[in-house]
């Protein structure tokens, strides 16, 4: 491969440098990548920049040889791929209930293809159809399920920007991921079905105008039952986690969250809302770990030496994406979307006796 430069399109405005080439580069590692530019092999407009420099519509990006085979030109659509439409005149609200559903609900079959690929299509579209909370011809909000990673990288074939390939319009082009969750994180993930839309919603995010509410469950009871965590955080070393830097610690970005302790089992586990202000990688988990209190089942922060995790709870991740309120990108009102526990989660709460059908997670969020 050799030097190539790409234009920023409208829909990248305001992206992070790194998340630009994980959309366009997945195979290329975050390493590799901190190394291209650090050397200034990669370049915006002719000049040096840091990973986490913000794109605009526009700019060309230099490209230096990668090592990696060129991605694969967009598949042709799927004859007749089109989403179904829900709503009326602005958003609507769409909530779910708060019982649990399965990480991964198995949809209806679609009628059997004798074309494998238009099989994989129709099964990829019911699959989504499944999990949609809330659809209109603008956005969509989908549940996303526990496990399933938002984009691809190396030895990840299966996510959901691949599955909204099977969403792709008449003139090819396919709905866009407005922001992302981590792959064992469960619940609200928004989708641009334009690029107007998705250049409106960034937008939105930008500027902190979304509002996202977050429920944990951790070990132990914080104090206080209510505050803020405020630090910077910087990608570790090994390039899987994020640990707590200091201020102008190269490549180390402020990050903001409030928490507020919803209720709890005795002394020995709590249930947590949480807003994050920021949206850094990994930050509610790595914010968690800081104070103490990882969250139950986190593979990469909790460290807790000699913890016993309680009888009838599954190790996995206890992160939910509970609800988006975001103003509708036509100006119609807003988008008001709940996600219902993961299957783990339900159980969890049932063992302890927490009741989520009782708690709005707006109305008593600690506010930012």
């Amino acid at each position: 491969m050799a030097v190539v430069t790409r234009t920023v399109a409208e829909d990248e405005a305001g992206m992070r440098l790194d998340r630009w080439f994980k959309v366009h580069y997945p195979d290329l590692s975050f390493g590799h990548l901190q190394k291209l530019v650090r050397t200034g092999q990669v370049r915006v407009d002719g000049g040096r920049v840091k990973t986490s420099s913000r794109v605009e519509p526009g700019q060309s990006v230099r490209i230096p040889p990668l090592g990696l085979e060129e991605p694969e030109a967009a598949a042709a659509p799927a004859k007749g791929a089109r989403s179904g439409e829900a709503g009326k005149d602005g958003a609507r609200a769409a909530s779910a209930e708060t019982g649990a559903t399965p990480s991964a609900t198995p949809p209806a079959k679609p009628r059997a293809s004798k074309d494998p690929a238009v099989r994989k299509l129709e099964e990829d579209r019911a699959f989504i159809k499944s999990i949609t909370l809330f659809e209109d011809k603008d956005v969509m909000v989908l549940n996303k399920p526990f496990g399933l990673a938002v984009q691809g990288g190396s030895g990840t074939y299966r996510h959901v920007d691949g599955l909204l390939e099977a969403l792709k319009d008449r003139d090819g082009q396919k709905p866009r991921l407005v922001h992302r969750i981590d792959k064992d994180t469960s619940g609200c993930l928004l989708i641009a079905k334009s690029r107007l839309a998705a250049s409106v919603l960034a937008k939105s995010f930008r500027s902190r105008e979304a509002r996202k509410v977050y429920w944990a469950v951790v070990p132990g009871v914080p104090k206080p039952r209510q505050g803020r965590i405020s630090t910077y955080l910087a990608r570790d070393e090994d390039e899987e986690k994020m640990r707590v830097a200091r201020h102008g610690e190269d490549e180390a970005s402020h990050a903001i969250t409030y928490y507020a302790v919803v209720d709890q089992a005795a002394q020995k586990m709590s249930w947590l809302s949480l807003k994050p202000v920021t949206g850094r990688t990994h930050q509610l988990r790595a914010h968690l770990a800081h104070i103490h209190h990882p969250i139950l089942g986190d593979p990469k922060y909790f460290d807790i030496e000699n913890w016993e995790l309680p009888g009838g709870l599954q190790n996995r991740l206890h992160l939910l994406a509970r609800r988006l309120v975001i103003p509708h990108p036509r100006g119609n009102g807003v988008i008001d979307v709940s996600a219902p526990l993961p299957q783990h989660m339900a159980q969890t709460f049932a063992v302890l006796g927490f009741d989520a059908s009782q708690y709005d997670p707006i109305l008593e969020a600690p506010e930012g």
